[in-house]
């Protein structure tokens, strides 16, 4: 049963431990340009040399240095240290529930791709530099709310009432607080949406060889783009 649950868990974690060691390198590269700012919004903040150095997306790092690949990145990236502690306190919450009702691959599959079409759609909207797991975020929230609705009976009308009241405290959020990338957190959120009901959740479809080999392409996939930001980083930042 242990050796179960640590399995179940074993995603989720990696993808939070991830986020916790780019932020870490961040502030490294950083160096003496370091902010110890008192401002709860920009203490702890990286530079944006290092952040669009490791991969940070939008028009500037993909027009100027063609950084595709920064789709994936940026959403290993945070720029202070309360834009990760709450990021990865959603993932925390987020992840371990989406894991439950979809399985942690299909979960995965949702959390990069989300990621990756949230920070596609604020290029197009013309965003400069954007980073942060908020779009992975909020495509765990619409994969939550397809299943709520989707599934019905107590626990999925439960779950739909919560994460309606997720969404409406986003886009709150994101009219209230200046420099949020509305943009991202709506591509997440649609993508979110979109993949919950073409993967399917496990009260209709158990999860597969082909959401296991998918899952395992992307890791890889992952793994290779946050490998290539350091060598990108030194080649053309150092």
């Amino acid at each position: 049963m242990i050796k179960r649950n640590i399995s179940e868990s074993a995603i989720w974690k990696t993808i939070i431990y991830t986020n916790i060691i780019f932020f870490i390198i961040s502030l490294i590269l950083t160096g003496s340009d370091l902010k110890f700012d008192i401002h709860p919004f920009s203490a702890l903040s990286p530079s944006n040399k290092s952040l669009v150095g490791l991969g940070a997306s939008g028009t500037f790092s993909i027009n100027n240095y063609h950084e595709w690949w920064s789709l994936i990145t940026a959403n290993f990236l945070h720029g202070s240290l309360i834009h990760i502690l709450f990021n990865m306190l959603a993932v925390y919450q987020l992840a371990p529930l989406i894991s439950k009702v979809y399985g942690q691959y299909r979960m995965f599959i949702i959390y990069i791709i989300s990621g990756v079409f949230g920070f596609y759609l604020s290029y197009i909207a013309g965003i400069q530099i954007t980073i942060g797991a908020s779009g992975s975020i909020c495509g765990l929230i619409g994969a939550s709310f397809y299943f709520g609705k989707s599934r019905g009976g107590v626990f999925g009308r439960a779950l739909y009432k919560q994460t309606v009241s997720w969404i409406i405290f986003i886009i709150i959020f994101g009219i209230l607080v200046p420099n949020i990338n509305n943009w991202g957190h709506g591509g997440g959120l649609i993508s979110g949406i979109f993949l919950g009901m073409v993967l399917g959740y496990n009260d209709r479809i158990k999860e597969n060889k082909f959401h296991k080999i998918s899952a395992l392409i992307l890791a890889l996939i992952t793994l290779c783009v946050l490998i290539w930001s350091f060598i990108f980083y030194f080649k053309f930042f150092f």
